[in-house]
């Protein structure tokens, strides 16, 4: 099975295809390129070039999986529009994964671990991990002295993610989820052929934008 990976739930542009077999998840191409600012112009050239890399069409894709965050609005938006806009295209299943899960699929080893990425607005986007990469907390945003406080709490002994500098603990890579990474936390529904779940970004925030209230009476 040829599966299209893409992310867009950090400030890094992530695009793959990946093979998945009975008992291995198998990097065929893969494109990271880190501008928060340019989510939507970057991906789709990615993913031709990965198709390209991988010596596949578009057509040649059986399924999709995309990160549905935790991530800022507009780039999350980017890349989860475009994964069910190609489902729909070449009539494959998309399965939405947490992205942070997939960092943790990457950095998970010896020892419990928190994944932290970057919220803006001086906080962080956290989940907290087993020693086998399982999600046991989160996710959450909160400021930064909350997540290292809490991250003690639950004896983390690293930290993966962009923002993982900043929590006080040994740093392990990858900073954004990798193809594979992404493809292996929906490795089981994707080996048992068990339809998707819809697509629900997780942007843990209400949006900025609001409905106008009451105008103001301007005169007597």
């Amino acid at each position: 099975m040829l599966v299209l990976a893409i992310d867009t739930a950090t400030p890094a542009v992530t695009a793959g295809v990946v093979e998945l077999t009975a008992d291995a998840v198998l990097l065929r191409a893969a494109r990271v390129e880190h501008d928060a600012r340019k989510h939507a112009e970057l991906l789709m050239p990615a993913v031709q070039a990965v198709c390209g890399d991988a010596g596949t069409t578009l057509r040649g894709v059986d399924a999709v999986v995309v990160g549905t965050g935790p991530g800022p609005f507009t780039g999350l938006r980017v890349g989860m529009v475009t994964a069910a806009a190609l489902g729909d295209a070449l009539g494959v299943p998309v399965h939405g994964v947490c992205s942070l899960d997939a960092i943790a699929v990457d950095a998970a080893g010896e020892g419990p671990l928190v994944v932290v990425t970057d919220a803006r607005r001086r906080e962080f986007y956290w989940a907290a991990y087993d020693e086998s990469g399982a999600r046991v907390d989160g996710p959450h945003v909160q400021a930064p002295a909350a997540v290292a406080e809490r991250a003690r709490e639950l004896g983390a002994v690293a930290a993966a993610g962009g923002s993982a500098p900043s929590v006080g603990l040994p740093v392990r890579p990858p900073e954004s989820p990798s193809p594979t990474g992404l493809v292996a936390v929906a490795a089981p529904v994707l080996r048992a052929g068990t339809a998707p779940d819809p697509l629900v970004p997780l942007y843990l925030r209400r949006p900025d934008a609001v409905e106008p209230g009451t105008r103001k009476r301007v005169s007597a």
